[in-house]
């Protein structure tokens, strides 16, 4: 059967590749162990440990995937075929989101070890997208367990479809507030002269990846334009679905291998690596760097769980706002010696 020719009862409308699979779980397999020893050898979980997850996530829904290729026609009497088809879509289409977080969390840590440049109180940045990467991720979800079961109504399956293009319409604008952000971020600091190499390689990483994500988010958002109506038991009506819905080749170029892209993108240029472990070290205008004194995290463990899992919103740890109030005083940091302390109200 050509490529591209739809199957009558295909869970994916087409024939899956049997193969490629196999390629995309294995190479996230092998990411997320660099980034899982990144985070140990950096102590880093905190900033990057989100790329950990979702390599890992990446890797069990191309292997549910893989399976799927050898099981992809729908039964109504057999519910485990359909079961790991959904988990298999859920899993790939969540990481992107958190992904973007991600990067997110990145630019505000940076934020506080250069505050003095930052176009936004650090501790902000988190909030604000954060709570917008929250809306994002659970419409995500809801939609792509709706538009992807077969035997769902017509109705859910476009309201589900309807959820997926909200989701990516938000991230494209969000994304684009936070390249604008980052950019006047990067003017801030080339006027100020700062010389600093975690500035030099993580913007520009951070732009790369948010490239990545934006023409993934571009791709999936004209993916649901046009014919989306799947009815697997209509083989005319498979026939005038949007092409980008009856070729596979187009997802593996602008999901898979976009987001394995921006998956091996961060284990090259580890922003553990190059920012200070001590989230307390910034960056002062006179290029030395200094040292807040540390705030007791009072919060129970129940507190900190439900912190991660609401994305920062609740429960959030006090954390002092650098860079929009005057600092009196600082202690230099020279190797491992520290000379004073100073806390910011």
């Amino acid at each position: 059967m050509a490529e591209g020719d739809p199957i009558l009862y295909s869970l994916y409308v087409y024939a899956p590749n049997k193969g490629a699979p196999i390629v995309f779980a294995i190479a996230f397999a092998i990411s997320a162990v660099f980034h899982i020893w990144q985070c140990f050898h950096y102590r880093s979980f905190k900033l990057i440990g989100l790329h950990s997850v979702c390599a890992v996530i990446f890797a069990a829904g191309f292997a549910l995937r893989e399976y799927s290729s050898y099981h992809y026609i729908y039964d109504p009497d057999g519910s485990a075929t359909l079961i790991v088809f959904i988990l298999s879509q859920v899993f790939i289409y969540a990481c992107p989101p958190l992904l973007e977080l991600s990067n997110y969390h990145v630019l505000g840590r940076i934020f506080y070890y250069v505050p003095h440049c930052a176009p936004l109180p650090a501790s902000k940045v988190l909030l604000v997208f954060g709570g917008l990467m929250a809306l994002v991720e659970a419409l995500n979800g809801v939609g792509a367990s709706l538009s992807a079961n077969p035997s769902a109504s017509p109705g859910t399956q476009k309201l589900g479809s309807h959820l997926i293009m909200a989701v990516l319409v938000i991230q494209l604008i969000v994304i684009t507030i936070f390249v604008c952000m980052t950019a006047t971020f990067h003017t801030r600091c080339k006027k100020a002269s700062v010389q600093s190499k975690a500035i030099k390689t993580l913007l520009p990483t951070l732009y790369m990846s948010m490239t990545l994500i934006f023409i993934r988010c571009v791709y999936r958002l004209v993916e649901h334009t046009g014919n989306t109506k799947v009815d697997i038991t209509n083989i005319e009506v498979l026939k005038q679905l949007n092409p980008l819905l009856r070729y596979e080749v187009y997802f593996y170029i602008f999901e898979a291998t976009l987001m394995l892209l921006n998956s091996l993108l961060w284990n090259v240029w580890n922003a553990g690596r190059l920012l200070p472990r001590n989230p307390n070290i910034y960056l002062a205008q006179d290029g030395t760097e200094a040292m807040l004194e540390v705030i007791p995290d009072n919060r129970s463990i129940l507190q900190k769980i439900a912190n991660v899992w609401s994305f920062g919103l609740l429960f959030r740890k006090k954390t002092p706002v650098v860079g929009f109030e005057e600092l009196t005083e600082y202690s230099r940091v020279s190797g491992n010696e520290q000379a004073g302390t100073h806390m910011l109200k």
